[in-house]
């Protein structure tokens, strides 16, 4: 498996992080996808802008503390761990994904994609907060 991990912080209470990042209702914030289609309470699908769709069955949702999923597309399959600190007066997010590809050549590549996704995200969610006036 193949694991990357990101870390930010923001001057906020985690629960304003909290309800951005869980609110799958409201995901327009997010550049690298085009809908998300809540399947139930606990599994959701993710479709990126060219139509690839992402399988997620959340694992943990212990609020302002810790969200966690599993994930699966036709080219991997993993898991994703969010956990959420207090610090400073403000909010430490740590993020980790873990993946096993189902390509094997893929697995040159799987750590780089993942960094540029996480990179994406964290640009997205600093985006929102600066947009709803939060940072």
């Amino acid at each position: 498996m193949k694991h990357s991990t990101i870390t930010a912080q923001f001057p906020y209470d985690s629960k304003i992080i909290w309800d951005i990042i869980t609110d799958n209702k409201n995901y327009a914030w997010r550049s690298d996808i085009s809908k998300i289609k809540i399947i139930d309470e606990n599994h959701f699908d993710e479709y990126s802008n060219n139509g690839f769709v992402t399988h997620f069955c959340i694992t943990a949702k212990e609020p302002c503390c810790e969200y966690r999923f599993t994930m699966e597309n036709k080219n991997m399959s993993g898991c994703w761990t969010g956990i959420f600190e207090s610090c400073d007066g403000g909010t430490r997010i740590i993020f980790t994904e873990e993946v096993q590809v189902k390509n094997p050549i893929m697995n040159l590549f799987v750590k780089g994609y993942l960094k540029k996704q996480q990179n994406t995200y964290i640009a997205d969610l600093r985006r929102a907060l600066e947009l709803n006036k939060l940072i």
